[in-house]
């Protein structure tokens, strides 16, 4: 066994592939987002896209986007540099049970300030409430780009 793996080691890679003959294609699956930056879901049949101006968006498992935001914070979000906004979201692990779930956002001019903040859903699930902001973390960026935004929880 390790024979085998060591001589398919040093063989080129384009002969490993060109032994494997497939197609790949790329297939829309929803479209009128803008900017999208980041995906996640809440573990149901529904995918939740981030933009990055300050909305998050819901799109169906027929790939249907919903006409109303989930999350619109547009006012608060400062996305006039490239690698600034709504960067990042993350739903948490107890979601079904809690409505909890965190943005990763820049706020303020200039090179502004990275916020991470939890919001919970209201009582329509399609929809978060805008108002149960709770700041958990913020810092000042020096600049308007490397900001960051990804959020995960982890297996622990």
């Amino acid at each position: 066994m390790l024979r085998r793996f060591l001589l398919a080691s040093l063989l080129p890679a384009t002969t490993l592939v060109a032994q494997t003959p497939f197609t790949i294609a790329l297939e829309d699956f929803a479209t009128g987002l803008l900017a999208p930056v980041d995906i996640a879901h809440c573990g149901d049949d529904r995918l939740f896209v981030v933009e990055q101006a300050g909305r998050i968006m819901i799109i169906a498992a027929d790939g249907t986007v919903s006409a109303t935001p989930f999350l619109d914070i547009r006012v608060r979000v400062n996305d006039n540099g490239s690698e600034q906004g709504l960067l990042g979201l993350a739903f948490d692990p107890d979601y079904a049970n809690n409505g909890r779930f965190y943005v990763n956002y820049t706020y303020g001019s200039g090179g502004g300030y990275t916020r991470i903040s939890r919001f919970l859903v209201s009582e329509d699930a399609d929809v978060a409430d805008p108002d149960s902001e709770e700041v958990i973390y913020s810092v000042q960026q020096p600049a308007a780009n490397h900001n960051a935004g990804d959020l995960d929880f982890g297996p622990d």
